[in-house]
């Protein structure tokens, strides 16, 4: 769960991929971070920061997507 919780690799552009390569990163990273929102939501007593964490997260990658797709 912990490498859910830093939010640095949201922030990393410059790391020398192209638009497209940086779209499908962060398509990719959201459905991780889907994947990790389920599986925490269908624990028998799921972890309320984690939940929020993990929401915060997919959104800030949705509003990533939608700034780089909408130029």
């Amino acid at each position: 769960m912990e490498e859910y919780m830093s939010d640095a690799s949201l922030s990393e552009g410059g790391d020398g991929l192209t638009l497209e390569d940086r779209i499908k990163s962060l398509e990719e990273k959201h459905s991780e971070l889907d994947s990790a929102l389920k599986e925490e939501e269908a624990r028998p007593l799921p972890d309320s920061l984690a939940i929020a964490t993990l929401k915060r997260r997919k959104l800030a990658i949705k509003d990533e997507l939608a700034d780089l797709t909408h130029h």
